[in-house]
Parts: structure tokens; C-alpha cells; sequence
């Protein structure tokens, strides 16, 4: 199994999922139809199946096209707002890429199709399996919470920690650079922070480089009940503290 990142638009990631022995991927988020198909190209893979983490346009905006481009195959999704949707999932359904399981998580609040995509290959177990998270789960930081509440982000946060922590993280903007300057303002002696800083410096793409693992060492909005970030946020519950934290990224400008 292997994961090809696909910069599109100023700071999305779209993905080819690919088992490498079939020469056969999915597209996740393919909202740059040529360069997720140049990728593919060059990788020298077909792509048999289309993925969606959610209906925002900058997610969902290539779909047609992509519908158009690779005509009859499925496109997975969690509601009927993403653009030729072919084939509805919910949470724990299941389906393969060749070999490869994609097990669907749902995780509503960014929107209320939010679904990350878990996915295993049984014939590559050297490989620690990897989750498509869309806008739910960033590097150091979260989605938004245009269509839900903090109480349905800290269930969909607390979700994908149960992953295992190996499991690595391919999300859907390249937003670590600001997360961890937020993460510092909150909680700044937290020595997971500087190697995070360590990462940014040293690659310009971050998305496949941290796991979930690494994402409770160092995500603010999962570490609700570090003493630093109630003190920031003056939280008395975990669903306060979070929902403090969102408003104060929200405003955030360091």
C-alpha cells in the first residue's frame, strides 16, 4: 500500500490511495482532476474508485469532472450534497481498493457528512495503515465547527484516537505551520511542540509524516485536559475547553 499526496488549490491535499501490486488507486478529494491524473500517470496506476471526506466545494468541486474523466466508477461518500455521489457510506461500512480495506468513520461537526476513511492492506502488514481525515483532524489542530458543536468535535477527536497509534495521518489542508503557532499559545511548554516545529522545517509537505500517535502529544483539541490548556482556556469540562479553544483559533493572528 502506498499514499501519494496531490497539492491542489492554495493549501488542499487531494490523495491516491494505491495497492502497489495491483497498479490500481482511489482518489481521495480529487478536486484537480489533471493533476490527481497526471499523478496517477506517473506513478504508472489506474484509478478504479473516487473518495470524498465531505461535501465543501474545495473537497467535493472536482467530482463531475472526475465522474467525467473516469466514467462508471464509484465515487464514496457520506451524504448526496457531494457532486456525482455513486455510493453512500455511514459509519463502520467497508469497502476495497484491490486489497486494500477502507473501513468509514463518521465523524460529524465540520460538516454533518464528515467521514474519514481508515485504511488497512492485509497483504502489506509491514504498512501501519493510514486515515484520510478531510477537515476533521489537522496536524496540531481541527476542522471548524460550521455544522456541529464542540461536543460532536470532541466525539469525532476522540473517535480517531482509537485508530491505532501508528496509524498515520493524511488530512486534507496544509495548515501545520499555523496550528503549532496556536498550539504554543496555549500550551508552550509542551516539548512535542518543538519537534513538530522540527518536521515544519524540514519538509514542505507534512501531511504522511505524523501519526495519531504524535496527534495526542501534541493537538491542543485533544489534549483538553492538559493543565496548561485549562488554564488557558479556563475550561471546567472538556467540551468547554474545546469549545474555547475553537474561538480562540478562530481569532488567533500570531
Amino acid at each position: 500500500m502506498k499514499i501519494i499526496p496531490v497539492p491542489v488549490r492554495s493549501d488542499n491535499y487531494a490523495y491516491l490511495l494505491v495497492d502497489e501490486a495491483a497498479k490500481q488507486a482511489a482518489a481521495i478529494d480529487p478536486y484537480d482532476v489533471p493533476k490527481v491524473r497526471a499523478a496517477a500517470l506517473k506513478a504508472g496506476v489506474e484509478i478504479v474508485a473516487g473518495i470524498t471526506t465531505h461535501h465543501h466545494h474545495d473537497h467535493s468541486g472536482g467530482n463531475q469532472e472526475f465522474a467525467n474523466a473516469f466514467p462508471g466508477i464509484p465515487i464514496y461518500a457520506g451524504s448526496n450534497k457531494v457532486p456525482a455521489l455513486t455510493h453512500m457510506v455511514k459509519d463502520n461500512d467497508e469497502f476495497h481498493i484491490s486489497s486494500i480495506l477502507v473501513r468509514c468513520l463518521a465523524t460529524p461537526c465540520h460538516t454533518q457528512d464528515s467521514i474519514c476513511f481508515y485504511a488497512t492492506s492485509p497483504s502489506d502488514p509491514a504498512h501501519p495503515g493510514g486515515v484520510f481525515t478531510g477537515d476533521t483532524l489537522f496536524i496540531a489542530g481541527c476542522g471548524r465547527f460550521f455544522e456541529g458543536t464542540g461536543a460532536e468535535m470532541h466525539a469525532a477527536l476522540s473517535y480517531l484516537g482509537t485508530l491505532p497509534d501508528k496509524t498515520i495521518v493524511y488530512n486534507g489542508h496544509e495548515y501545520t505551520a499555523g496550528n503549532v503557532a496556536f498550539a504554543k499559545s496555549v500550551d508552550n511548554h509542551n516539548p512535542a511542540l518543538k519537534r513538530l516545529e522540527g518536521i515544519i522545517l524540514s519538509n514542505e509537505i507534512t501531511t504522511g509524516l505524523t501519526t495519531i500517535g504524535d496527534e495526542k502529544e501534541w493537538n491542543p483539541f485533544i489534549r483538553l485536559n492538559a493543565e496548561s490548556i485549562r488554564k488557558a482556556t479556563r475550561g471546567r469540562t472538556e467540551i468547554e475547553t474545546i469549545d474555547t479553544l475553537r474561538e480562540l483559533k478562530n481569532h488567533f493572528r500570531g
